[in-house]
C-alpha cells in the first residue's frame, strides 16, 4: 500500500541534499550573499514543486534522478519569488516558514540580491542538464510576465478591488498554478516523456489552482502558529481571494472538484501514478 508520508519524506530529503550540494557554500565569497541565499532556500518548506517534478518523471516511466536538476531549479526559482513577495514593497511579511523573512535578517537590499541570485542559479542548473533548451524554455515561460510575475503583478493591482471571479481565477492560475503545472511538465520533459507533457500539465494546473484556493482558506481560518506565517493577512490587505469572491463553503467544494479533475488526468500514464494522486489529495487535506 502506498504511503504518502514516507514518499514525501524520502523525496524531500533527496532534494534538500541536492540543493545543499549544488548551492554555493556560505564560506565562499561573497559570504554574506551566499548565507542569505542558503538561509531562504534551505529553511524548510514542503518542497512540493520539486517533489511533483520527481513524481512526474516517475509517472512517465523515468527515475527521480532524471529530474534532479529541474527539481532543484524549481525550488530555487520558487524561493526567489517568496523572498521578493515578502519584501515591504510587496506583501511586507515578517515571517516565512516560521522564521523571520530574508529582508528582516539580511536587509532589503541583500534580500533582493539573494532572490536575484537564486533565479539565476535556477537557469544555471538547467543549462547543465541533458535537455537544457526545452527545460529552460518551460521554466522561463512559467516564471515571467505571462506566468508567476504577471500573477503577482495582478495580485497587487487587485488589492481592495471589487470581487471578480474571473480576475481571481486569472491571478491564481498565474501566480501559483503555473509553476506547479511547470513542475509536472519539467519532470516529464527531463525523463523523456514528451508524449505526456500536456497531460501532466493539465494535472498540475488543476492541482495548482486547488493549492492556492486552499491557501486562501487557510489564511482566513488558521493561526500564525499553524501556518508558520501571518494569518488573516489577506483580509487586512484587501486581497482578492477565492474565499472573498465565492465564500468559504464554495471554496472548499471547488478545491475538491479540482483535485478530482487532476487525478482523472493520470489515467494511461506508463509509470506509477499513486504519488501524484496522493499529493493532489494532500493539497486539499493539509493544514499549513
Amino acid at each position: 500500500m502506498f504511503n504518502l508520508k514516507d514518499y514525501l519524506d524520502r523525496t524531500r530529503e533527496w532534494v534538500e541534499a541536492e540543493m545543499d550540494r549544488r548551492l554555493p557554500r556560505a564560506d565562499e565569497w561573497p559570504e554574506g550573499l551566499h548565507a542569505a541565499m542558503r538561509y531562504s532556500l534551505l529553511g524548510g518548506g514542503k518542497r512540493l514543486r520539486p517533489i511533483l517534478c520527481a513524481a512526474a518523471a516517475e509517472a512517465v516511466g523515468g527515475q527521480r534522478e532524471d529530474a534532479t536538476l529541474p527539481a532543484v531549479a524549481l525550488e530555487c526559482l520558487h524561493t526567489y519569488t517568496l523572498i521578493h513577495d515578502d519584501l515591504p514593497a510587496m506583501d511586507n511579511d515578517d515571517l516565512r516558514r516560521g522564521r523571520p523573512t530574508s529582508h528582516k535578517v539580511f536587509g532589503e537590499a541583500n534580500a533582493i540580491l539573494a532572490g536575484d541570485c537564486l533565479l539565476t542559479v535556477a537557469f544555471e542548473l538547467l543549462a547543465q542538464s541533458a535537455r537544457p533548451g526545452p527545460l529552460a524554455l518551460e521554466l522561463a515561460r512559467a516564471a515571467g510576465s505571462r506566468g508567476v510575475a504577471g500573477g503577482q503583478y495582478e495580485d497587487i493591482a487587485s488589492e481592495r478591488a471589487a470581487p471578480d471571479a474571473e480576475r481571481v481565477r486569472r491571478i491564481h492560475l498565474h501566480k501559483t498554478a503555473r509553476l506547479i503545472e511547470a513542475s509536472c511538465r519539467l519532470g516529464a520533459i527531463a525523463a523523456g516523456g514528451d508524449d505526456f507533457v500536456e497531460q501532466l500539465g493539465r494535472y498540475g494546473r488543476s492541482a495548482g489552482l486547488a493549492f492556492q484556493i486552499v491557501d486562501d482558506i487557510l489564511n482566513a481560518t488558521s493561526t500564525p502558529e499553524q501556518l508558520g506565517k501571518a494569518a488573516g493577512s489577506d483580509a487586512r490587505r484587501g486581497k482578492l481571494t477565492w474565499v472573498v469572491v465565492h465564500g468559504l463553503d464554495r471554496a472548499q467544494r471547488d478545491a475538491w472538484a479540482l483535485v478530482d479533475e487532476a487525478v482523472a488526468e493520470l489515467h494511461g500514464l506508463p509509470g506509477p501514478v499513486e504519488p501524484l494522486a496522493a499529493i493532489a489529495r494532500y493539497i486539499v487535506e493539509r493544514h499549513h
